[in-house]
């Protein structure tokens, strides 16, 4: 699985790993024949060095909550990879997938892949989930698990999928003028508020084209599968 760079002139997403729950070795495989660069977030850099994986980027504050088996050894790190980028990145205020994903829009990616930042700790999914829609107008975000694919509604939402596929449509805080034609559960001009009234658990009314908008607010659309 060492290999990645099939594509360099960023016309595909970069694929950025985060430190949750580990997809599965093929979906993993999968993404990465069809990324540029390879970003890990500092926390997991051991564990993608033991898959042997090759990474282009390593981005964090290297604090030591982070370190894991006594440290992180940017020498040891560099041992093994070759080129590698290390970036110090040690604004306490944000995130580091706030971090990876800033540092992709600076360089001019223009989507990404996101993966192992769902599972785990459950504030670390919550907060990686919905914080990806404040970037959803700079760069097109997909996070993806063994379970589902998650990304913010831009603009006007349109899909071919088969009759079943289920679909849920969780608001981040509140959306109004939100519509939908060809679920299975459709919705016009209604209000979503998370905690109080979602589309989540929806599924494709039939074999054909999804739509889905709304007037305000940030709305993440996820594909989902058992």
């Amino acid at each position: 699985m060492s290999s990645h760079h099939i594509v360099r002139d960023k016309q595909e997403p970069a694929l950025l790993i985060a430190n949750g729950e580990a997809c599965s070795f093929e979906l993993l495989g999968q993404l990465l024949e069809w990324n540029p660069l390879v970003v890990v977030l500092d926390s997991a850099i051991w564990r993608v060095l033991d898959l042997g994986i090759k990474v282009d980027v390593l981005l964090g504050d290297f604090d030591e909550a982070a370190a894991g088996r006594g440290g992180i050894d940017l020498d040891a790190i560099r041992a093994q990879q070759y080129p590698l980028d290390i970036v110090h990145a040690p604004d306490q205020n944000k995130t580091d997938l706030d971090k990876g994903i800033e540092y992709l829009i600076e360089r001019g990616f223009p989507a990404v892949n996101i993966v192992w930042a769902t599972g785990r700790r459950a504030d670390h999914t919550l907060t990686n989930m919905t914080n990806i829609v404040r970037y959803k107008n700079q760069i097109r975000i997909v996070m993806i698990d063994d379970h589902s694919k998650i990304f913010p509604l831009v603009g006007r939402f349109e899909k071919w999928y088969e009759a079943g596929t289920p679909l849920s449509l969780i608001p981040v805080g509140t959306v109004t003028g939100y519509s939908s034609t060809g679920l299975k559960y459709d919705l016009q001009d209604a209000t979503l508020t998370l905690g109080h009234f979602t589309s989540s658990s929806n599924e494709a009314a039939q074999d054909g084209f999804v739509r889905i908008e709304a007037q305000t607010g940030d709305l993440l659309v996820m594909e989902c599968w058992d």
